[in-house]
């Protein structure tokens, strides 16, 4: 009886002819999720559209802070882009930086959603709208701090010699694709929660 054996050459070997399928993985994921938000969205919509005044008097959104998450939120897309432009042409220390900065723009936004939520003066159970509010735009929040914990995982581990390089960067890419996820969905509701709700 002959036993086979397969060195760890073999394994690799059988690795590399299975296609990398973890981008399209996240994109399913990416995809459910964006379901669930359409859910929220359109019951926002339908109780905007059944109340006669939205939002009701004493839960009105202010437009400072969320226009300057706004335009950290979309420039860090744009940074976050840099970096992995960066890791594509072996420049490590370009994708750390800009990586980095990516992440302080994304502490940034948490930390004005957390000054906006402590300066409105009503809470989660005021009214249906607030309800909506604070679900929509926490769930939400929650999704950047995932991102901004993905980004601070490439960093930390960008600094072992030869984790990413121009031939191996789907971490990376996979980082960007859900920061850019997240930066939609906030454009989305930004401009339902706060741009509409001046009309």
């Amino acid at each position: 009886m002959t036993i086979a054996t397969t060195t760890s050459e073999d394994h690799s070997a059988g690795h590399e002819e299975h296609p990398d399928l973890r981008v399209w993985g996240l994109l399913t994921f990416l995809a459910s999720e964006s379901l669930m938000f359409g859910g929220f969205f359109a019951t926002y919509l339908f109780f905007r559209g059944t109340t006669a005044v939205w939002p009701p008097e004493g839960s009105e959104v202010e437009l400072l802070v969320p226009t300057i998450n706004t335009i950290i939120l979309v420039s860090s897309s744009f940074v976050i882009h840099f970096g992995d432009t960066a890791i594509k042409k072996n420049n490590v220390k370009g994708m750390q930086l800009w990586y980095a900065i990516t992440a302080i723009m994304g502490a940034i936004f948490l930390g004005g959603q957390v000054y906006e939520y402590s300066t409105l003066g009503y809470g989660l159970t005021t009214n249906v709208f607030a309800n909506c509010f604070y679900i929509m735009t926490g769930f939400h929040g929650l999704h950047v701090f995932v991102g901004l914990l993905l980004i601070l995982r490439a960093l930390w581990r960008s600094r072992l010699p030869g984790e990413y390089s121009a031939t191996n960067h789907t971490f990376i890419e996979m980082t960007e694709i859900y920061w850019h996820f997240v930066d939609i969905i906030w454009i989305v509701l930004f401009t339902l929660v706060y741009v509409l709700t001046l009309f």
